[in-house]
């Protein structure tokens, strides 16, 4: 069962947001907050496996929240944005989000995404996927290029796979890919990510795009 806290502050987008991945077996909404500051305080209480976080919260946005979620490894956060590309979407991929999503996703695209963050798989709605690594890599917001000497830390199977999940690729792509199992894949992201210091798959992709592999 994978459990949800839901931290949006529109009571009736929250409600509609609850409707949906309670309808869904394998998934249980656990709490539900309407700012970002009752969002941290939730996710340290409920120790949910994944927060659905709304970037414009009152109290505390939901771009913070989820930096301070993330640095104490409370949860998994998805984001849910307006827009498919503005600055909370730049400043929750810096904090550490596993996912980002369109509030106007399909509600089987919802579930699906909450599925596959909490197999430990990032995830990024198909509208933003290839604008959001490559501005973010190329435009004025993003950090300094990345140095490729830290891939000296990687053995030549993780750079074969931190190139996969820089396409994008999934658990499963890469393992067809590779010609290795799905759980050795993701083993070997966790490794890259830790070795990196990286805190989601996101991030990673994004440095494959930067290193150019």
């Amino acid at each position: 069962m994978i459990r949800v806290l839901v931290a949006e502050d529109q009571s009736a987008v929250r409600a509609g947001l609850v409707l949906i991945l309670r309808s869904a077996p394998d998934i249980d909404v656990v709490g539900e907050a309407a700012d970002g500051e009752r969002a941290v305080e939730a996710a340290r209480e409920l120790r949910p496996d994944l927060v659905l976080m709304d970037v414009q919260m009152p109290r505390l946005d939901g771009v913070s929240a989820t930096r301070q979620i993330v640095a104490e490894r409370l949860a998994d956060v998805l984001v849910l944005t307006t827009f498919d590309l503005d600055e909370y979407v730049f400043g929750a991929l810096r904090a550490g989000a596993a996912g980002f999503l369109l509030k106007n996703t399909e509600a089987r695209d919802l579930l699906e995404a909450v599925r596959t963050v909490a197999r430990g798989e990032g995830i990024v709605a198909p509208a933003v996927t290839r604008r959001l690594i490559s501005e973010f890599a190329a435009g004025p917001v993003r950090e300094p290029k990345a140095d490729p000497a830290v891939l000296e830390t990687l053995t030549r199977r993780e750079r074969e796979v931190l190139s996969c999940v820089g396409q994008g690729m999934s658990n499963a792509e890469i393992a067809g890919r590779l010609r290795m199992a799905e759980g050795t894949v993701k083993t070997h992201v966790s490794r890259l990510l830790a070795k990196l210091q990286l805190r989601s798959r996101v991030q990673a992709a994004v440095l494959a795009q930067e290193l150019g592999i």
